[in-house]
């Protein structure tokens, strides 16, 4: 791949580390949607179907009952946007970094740890901020998200390299 274009996926990289600690700046009372999905989600559509659903997240029960309608789609809402960052940061770390590394294993082992010792710091970070607290069942779910990205970039990179186009 061309060094020109790996920039674009290391920016991209970057970029969302950037927003990532923005986001954990702010209080949950800042971040909240529950406010905005009562007004979007007023008819509460499938919530028969949704109120089947109950588990537990870091020792508390997730379901309708226990959360709120609203406050229960947040949830799926803030962890579904946490794994999607963190995977497009690993698909972007192992595609940006597959251009400057010639060992494979280190360009794999850099595009994983980067963001499993961001998740880390980002929980930390959490921790000095008012109204959030750090979870590692998070940490775990971001670094999830990033090896799901980072093995998508793998299967891309190899299938791009055996075509040879780039």
């Amino acid at each position: 791949m061309q060094r020109r274009l790996s920039w674009i996926f290391i920016s991209i990289a970057v970029t969302i580390i950037v927003v990532l600690f923005v986001s954990s700046s702010q209080t949950y009372e800042q971040q909240s949607l529950v406010s905005n999905l009562d007004k979007i989600l007023a008819g509460k559509p499938f919530e028969k179907q949704l109120s089947a659903i109950s588990f537990y997240y870091a020792g508390s029960e997730i379901s309708i009952a226990a959360k709120g309608y609203s406050s229960f789609v947040e949830f799926f809402i803030r962890k579904g946007a946490h794994f999607f960052s963190y995977a497009v940061l690993g698909f972007s770390l192992f595609v940006g970094l597959s251009a400057w590394l010639k060992r494979k294993w280190l360009t794999l082992a850099l595009s994983a740890g980067i963001p499993l010792l961001y998740a880390s710091f980002d929980e930390f970070h959490q921790m000095l901020t008012g109204g959030r607290t750090p979870l590692v069942q998070d940490v775990m779910l971001d670094f999830t998200g990033a090896l799901v990205g980072l093995l998508i970039g793998y299967f891309v990179m190899n299938s791009i390299r055996k075509r040879d186009v780039l």
